[in-house]
């Protein structure tokens, strides 16, 4: 599962934070920190990226609670991340092209 977490756009800790969560919520960044031996702020580090990808959620209290979304919004929100990414790239095409041949030609004339 991990490896389908990291082909999704994950990092290798995002994952597994991620995994444990889904496997476990709701849960406490300080309990989770615990649970997989990672440093409370390497753990705050992953639920802040995987919140802002949109996967996870936490309450509001002082002590904030973590939770997976459900499976389809966070498939929805890996798909919408990565087509974001690829009209990003699809956007930059030429200028990318145009950039490598001037690179290239200014190497080759040399």
């Amino acid at each position: 599962m991990l490896k389908v977490l990291r082909k999704l756009g994950l990092s290798n800790t995002d994952a597994e934070v991620y995994f444990f969560l889904s496997t476990k919520t709701p849960q406490k960044a300080k309990d989770m920190a615990e649970a997989l031996k990672m440093k409370n702020q390497r753990i705050y580090s992953c639920l802040k990226n995987l919140q802002d990808k949109g996967v996870i959620t936490c309450t509001k209290e002082r002590t904030k609670v973590f939770s997976t979304v459900p499976i389809e919004a966070a498939l929805n929100s890996f798909i919408n991340a990565n087509l974001q990414e690829a009209k990003q790239m699809e956007e930059n095409r030429e200028r990318m092209l145009s950039l490598w041949r001037s690179i290239i030609k200014k190497k080759s004339s040399r």
